[in-house]
């Protein structure tokens, strides 16, 4: 059976919390360049934008969080 510590959770929580202050910082730097390297003629659907978006936020939430998981159960104890 899987064992789960509750500081692991604390950690997870609080890198979710993390993962959400760096998804917008990310999405801002990612729309920026986008949009300097971006044909004005050509056309773009909104939907790869949405996309991408949550394929960062995504990304985001299962690295912060798998970090802050490991970090609380390695301070913690488990």
């Amino acid at each position: 059976m899987i064992g789960i510590s509750l500081a692991g959770l604390i950690g997870a929580a609080i890198g979710i919390a993390i993962a959400a202050t760096v998804y917008g910082t990310v999405i801002d730097a990612v729309e920026r360049w986008l949009a300097a390297h971006r044909d004005p003629q050509e056309h773009h659907p909104d939907g790869e934008v949405a996309l991408l978006r949550r394929g960062i936020l995504a990304v985001d939430i299962l690295v912060f969080a798998g970090l802050g998981y490991w970090i609380g159960f390695k301070i913690g104890g488990g």
